[in-house]
């Protein structure tokens, strides 16, 4: 096991990075920049560096300052949370140059599964289920582009290779619109990820988003840990996630989650991973491969108690994985909501200070948060301040306490996104369970509880 472990990430994941360090008894370098100076994380680290100023060019994606941090500690290893550089393969590739461990996937295998063409080349060799398109990038030639749509037909969608978060796709529904867009989501991939391949996708119309976990180890293991439920999105952002995916017959999981096993194996795949699918009258399509710890890694943790982020730890430090397939058991359910500092329906983003915390406690109730009675939310980076999870023996125990949990839960100063998710757990199409990606934005647009620009 590592000595130290330096903590390339801000916020709660880097609270929750040096928790597990601490339970395993390593030491915790964090860095931070100037505006997370008092941040929790900060202050419970073994040795904090500054890293640069707030904005996180300057800072957290500054890979320079990162490594001479772990250079100065005598870090041995770097954990890159999620964000940030947590999927860059230069970053890793500097970290293994430099002599540290990069907790993570090797360099080439982020690269593999970063770009959504090769990626979905190989989960096709692999045997993983993949949405009909076309046959790796589009090529320049119009003609062939538009026999390809006539044969996936329309609706289709032209994705960035490159891409990721919601950017770099547009859809079309007609033949006329097809070469032009083709062309500007070219320019925008240019533009926004260096990278001008695109490629075609069928459009799924009513989808829902289902991700399977998997954890491998560097001695050929390799097993999938069930899978999320993360349908609740708007604009792509996930708002609610939850474990297991209801409605969905475990058989099918179980195919499903074997053959990302599987392609873990044939990939040579390290550390903890996200296969992300729609999923669409009864049928699996895999989009795209998460190779970090995702934000809603803990509902998984809570429903099978196998703890991600150690794993990941251990992996990394060369150790074979603790658990076989068979010894995977789902156990009741668990629901997370991500709380944002931000207007509850229009969405607008609420830094400043916070003049009252108060978290919930009770049964098969966690919260994963860096915030605190006085904490200054920086303007800086993303919105999340904290992350409220519940687990019961079924689903409607783990909504009943989500419930309960959120009327407890008092912030004031800034506003939270807190109203929103007590709606939802009201929300008659979200306790049936089942709906699909587009079902929050089109709540929010029928109650004109949300503005557009």
């Amino acid at each position: 096991m590592f000595e130290k472990i330096l903590i390339a990430n801000r916020g709660e994941i880097a609270l929750r990075v040096l928790r597990a360090c601490r339970e395993l008894g390593v030491k915790v370098v964090a860095v931070h920049s100037e505006a997370d100076t008092e941040a929790k994380y900060v202050k419970l680290a073994d040795e904090s560096v500054c890293i640069g100023p707030a904005p996180s060019a300057q800072s957290y994606l500054n890979v320079p300052a990162i490594i001479s941090a772990a250079e100065v500690t005598d870090a041995e290893a770097i954990h890159p949370g999620y964000g940030f550089l947590s999927e860059n393969a230069d970053f890793a590739e500097r970290i293994e140059q430099s002599g540290f461990v990069f907790i993570g996937p090797r360099p080439e295998t982020i690269r593999l599964m970063g770009d959504k063409v090769s990626a979905k080349d190989a989960m096709k060799a692999a045997g993983v289920p993949c949405v009909p398109g076309s046959d790796g990038a589009l090529s320049e030639d119009s003609r062939e582009i538009v026999r390809i749509a006539r044969g996936v037909g329309y609706p289709v969608i032209i994705k960035a290779a490159g891409g990721g978060g919601g950017r770099g796709m547009r859809v079309v529904h007609t033949e006329a619109a097809l070469l032009n867009a083709v062309s500007t989501t070219r320019a925008e991939a240019q533009a926004a990820f260096g990278n001008p391949v695109v490629y075609m996708e069928k459009f799924l119309e009513n989808p829902r988003h289902i991700e399977i976990q998997i954890m491998a180890d560097q001695h050929g293991s390799a097993v999938y840990l069930g899978e999320r439920d993360c349908s609740m999105q708007r604009r792509h952002q996930k708002v609610i996630e939850e474990a297991p995916a209801p409605g969905i017959d475990r058989k099918l999981i179980a195919a499903v989650g074997e053959r990302c096993a599987r392609a873990c194996r044939k990939i040579g795949y390290r550390g903890a991973g996200t296969f992300e699918f729609l999923y669409e009258n009864g049928e699996f399509y895999f989009i795209e491969m998460n190779t970090r710890v995702q934000v809603e890694h803990p509902v998984t943790e809570l429903i099978t108690g196998i703890d991600i982020v150690q794993t990941q730890i251990r992996v990394a430090a060369g150790e074979k994985l603790r658990f076989r397939q068979r010894d995977i058991e789902l156990r009741g359910h668990a629901i997370e909501c991500r709380i944002n500092a931000e207007d509850p329906f229009n969405f607008t983003p609420s830094p400043g200070r916070i003049t009252n915390w108060h978290t919930p406690g009770g049964p098969g109730v966690r919260v994963d948060s860096h915030a605190y009675n006085g904490y200054t939310v920086p303007s800086h980076y993303d919105s999340m301040i904290g992350k409220l999870i519940t687990c019961g023996d079924t689903r409607e125990q783990a909504i009943r306490r989500m419930r309960i949990a959120l009327s407890e839960m008092a912030v004031a100063g800034i506003k939270t996104n807190i109203p929103l998710h007590q709606a939802l757990m009201l929300d008659t199409n979200f306790i049936e369970g089942g709906a699909s990606i587009h079902y929050l934005e089109e709540r929010l647009s029928d109650l004109n509880e949300v503005k557009t620009d």
